[in-house]
């Protein structure tokens, strides 16, 4: 998902915040002097206390103030603002609404069995989620500012799929921010689908042993749905993870996008 410069507009994948007002910038413009920041008297203070200027006590100011420069929790393998909660939350509602409305034109029958659904649900939403999560925590395992928002245009499009027979799950996306390099990029892009291959993996593992028992169907749902999102989002085309991966290394993107595409195949073979 990219983010627009609040400057230029420009769209970036990769966007800088400013520390002083918030906003997501492109390179060209992520300095406060270059995007006209409203904080920027915090900047010039920042310096002239940097090489000593000295302010009479008489004209002092009365505020105080902070300025991070780098994440917050940098250093920690994870952490969340209470903002990203929200979202999250947000996030969780709404694919958990697609999963309760995927019977309505495909299966009206499982209805009947609501408890089975709750898990089919609970499965969708899980694996829907833990593909943003691992962009996350792998983004902040490498010093970037990475936290889950929703965006308007995809919980707009998320709401409408809910009673439409055409699923289109989009609620929000992780934002990055700071310096990035291609590799970087590329780590945090095949984070997300690596991570559904493996749960693609473990469901395929736990349908073969319960072979037979309704947890088999719900760990077979596991494995389909984890084998298409992470196909899916390793096609290397546009905002996809796919594209910024090959651009990194064509290996690994061979490697995952085989994998995955097997495993779809395998799930549509187990049908």
């Amino acid at each position: 998902m990219s983010v627009q410069c609040k400057q230029c507009g420009a769209e970036e994948y990769m966007p800088f915040k400013c520390p002083y007002c918030g906003g997501y910038f492109c390179a060209a413009h992520r300095l406060p002097e270059n995007h006209s920041c409203p904080e920027y008297w915090r900047v010039q203070a920042s310096r002239e206390e940097a090489v000593g200027t000295q302010v009479p006590r008489s004209q002092a100011p009365s505020y105080k103030y902070t300025v991070t420069m780098s994440p917050p929790g940098k250093g920690k393998a994870v952490w969340f603002s209470s903002t990203e909660l929200k979202h999250l939350a947000m996030g969780v509602i709404l694919v958990l609404a697609i999963g309760f409305s995927m019977p309505l034109y495909w299966d009206p029958g499982l209805y009947g069995y609501l408890d089975v659904l709750a898990v089919l649900a609970a499965t969708f939403t899980f694996s829907f989620m833990i593909h943003e999560l691992a962009h996350k925590i792998t983004a902040q395992r490498q010093g970037l500012w990475a936290e889950f928002r929703i965006t308007m245009m995809g919980a707009l499009i998320t709401l409408m799929s809910i009673i439409s027979p055409v699923k289109i799950i989009s609620p929000g996306a992780v934002m990055i921010g700071g310096y990035a390099d291609e590799k970087t990029i590329g780590k945090t892009s095949v984070a997300g689908p690596l991570t559904n291959i493996i749960l693609a993996l473990l469901f395929l593992a736990l349908k073969t042993a319960l072979f037979g028992s309704l947890l088999s169907y719900a760990f077979y749902f596991g494995l389909q749905v984890n084998s298409v999102i992470a196909l899916f989002n390793l096609i290397p085309f546009g905002i996809l993870d796919g594209f910024k991966v090959i651009k990194w290394n064509k290996i690994a993107w061979a490697a995952t996008f085989s994998g995955s595409l097997a495993l779809t195949i395998l799930a549509i073979f187990l049908l």
